[in-house]
């Protein structure tokens, strides 16, 4: 199996875990209906992405490139985006119908079509998220073209 596959969906896991659990604590305190607690949505994303790519990079410090540190964070993200996404289906769908309806109040008079507009917004979300997130933890990563400063790079 792909190196970076393997990495990515094992880290991908653990952010959805992580994303799911943190809806479901934010449910059980009736908070989920707050759209700027999903700002910490990130927070676990760009965790997840980092750890990825830390344990790519650190299991072959010689060969990692920094398209190989990028495709493992992309990865990593869009299953995780991928499977959350799927969670929030079946959420919205079948287990609370009227959590969209009290997202969006007033934003759409059908909320038929307001719950898929939701998935939608969290898909979309999920992957810029990812795109940025990695490219913004690969820049902790890549190789310097310093000269002088790639030796003491990331000994930590």
């Amino acid at each position: 199996m792909n190196r970076s596959f393997s990495v990515g969906l094992k880290y991908g896991l653990l952010i959805t875990v992580g994303l799911i659990a943190y809806f479901l604590i934010l449910r059980l305190f009736n908070l989920h209906e707050n759209p700027w607690l999903r700002l910490f949505n990130g927070v676990v994303m760009a965790v997840g992405i980092y750890f990825a790519i830390k344990h790519y990079k650190f299991s072959d410090k010689d060969a990692f490139t920094y398209v190989d540190g990028f495709k493992t964070g992309l990865i990593t993200g869009f299953i995780a985006t991928f499977l959350f996404t799927g969670f929030m289906a079946i959420y919205m769908f079948h287990l609370d119908q009227e959590f969209a309806s009290k997202l969006l109040k007033d934003w759409f008079q059908n909320f038929s079509e307001g719950t898929g507009i939701l998935v939608f917004i969290i898909f979309i979300e999920g992957l810029a998220s990812t795109a940025v997130l990695t490219l913004t933890c690969m820049q902790i990563f890549k190789k310097s073209q310093n000269v002088g400063q790639q030796e003491n790079l990331m000994e930590d």
